[in-house]
């Protein structure tokens, strides 16, 4: 009975998970097997089991070809702008000298809980190609307006440069913690050793940060290939569709034109995407530990070479 107890305790979490968790997925991946559209809601009888039909025609949808395009290149430039960013942040708000760091961390840390509507209504105005405060700027420089949401080739850019900006914040404190638990007595070493800051930066701080640089890119590049409030609010996927993403290209097709099965087969597919990177990236962080630590088992510690640098 006493080997039961932690069974008991367990039960109701497992239950909430089931029901919230489980059974959803489950119907969603049968879903993704019919056809089920608006036709289908108003009688069974129009419902069809068509198996893997609806994956099929996404491999040969282009749109969706178009949307995945999209949000690979806002996950390859947003995502490191975003972890540079909040690195480079992090960095500048742990050194002793910066004064006020706990207002800085805040007013940082603002967008990421700030309405997402908001901030759009807001970057709108920053981004009107006639009165907006950046084409404003621009004229000062002498460059002409730009239609940054109207035209193709800006409207992504555009959105890049206000989801960094509204996301970065998190990363940062997340980098903080991290800086936090580097043991100052490394960066005292290094600095008897006459190891310069950016060798301090690079030999030091980096490595420590592996860890935490693994969480901070898995969790921005999930959060980023779900791309979806940013063109929704902004650009409704335009223009020409060059904003479009796969989490807007599931939704209209889901609750616009109601074709649920197929925007069910679409959901699995950027499953499937995002836990094969995700794993790729554990995969690599946990072979490059194992290389470290062999080197380091036959090495002497990244200190001593500078020791003798700062003797020649």
């Amino acid at each position: 009975m006493h080997r039961l107890s932690p069974v008991w305790f367990l039960a109701p979490a497992f239950a909430v998970i089931i029901v919230f968790f489980f059974v959803p997925v489950l119907a969603a991946v049968l879903l993704s097997l019919t056809d089920f559209d608006i036709y289908a809601i108003a009688s069974r009888d129009n419902l069809r089991l068509i198996g893997f039909g609806n994956y099929l025609h996404l491999l040969r949808d282009p749109l969706f070809w178009v949307a995945l395009r999209n949000t690979v290149y806002f996950v390859v430039i947003a995502g490191p702008l975003s972890i540079a960013a909040s690195l480079a942040a992090a960095v500048l708000l742990s050194t002793p000298m910066v004064r006020f760091q706990t207002f800085f961390r805040t007013i940082f840390f603002l967008p990421v809980v700030t309405t997402l509507v908001a901030v759009a209504v807001v970057w709108r105005y920053i981004y009107h190609p006639r009165f907006g405060l950046l084409n404003y700027g621009l004229s000062l420089l002498g460059i002409g307006p730009i239609d940054w949401l109207g035209d193709p080739r800006w409207a992504m850019p555009a959105i890049i440069l206000m989801a960094v900006w509204k996301n970065f914040g998190f990363n940062m404190v997340i980098f903080i913690a991290g800086l936090q638990n580097i043991p100052v007595r490394l960066y005292e070493a290094a600095s008897i050793d006459g190891a310069s800051p950016g060798r301090q930066f690079v030999h030091i701080t980096l490595p420590m940060l592996a860890p935490t640089f693994v969480f901070v890119a898995v969790i921005t590049m999930i959060g980023y290939f779900q791309l979806f409030a940013e063109p929704y609010v902004m650009t409704q996927g335009g223009p020409a569709h060059s904003t479009l993403s796969i989490v807007l290209l599931m939704y209209q097709e889901g609750f616009r034109w109601w074709n649920m099965g197929y925007a069910a087969a679409v959901a699995f597919v950027l499953f499937t995407i995002i836990l094969g990177l995700s794993l790729i990236t554990m995969r690599l962080r946990a072979r490059n530990d194992g290389g470290v630590a062999a080197a380091a088992a036959v090495t002497p510690a990244p200190i001593a070479p500078l020791r003798g640098e700062a003797a020649q």
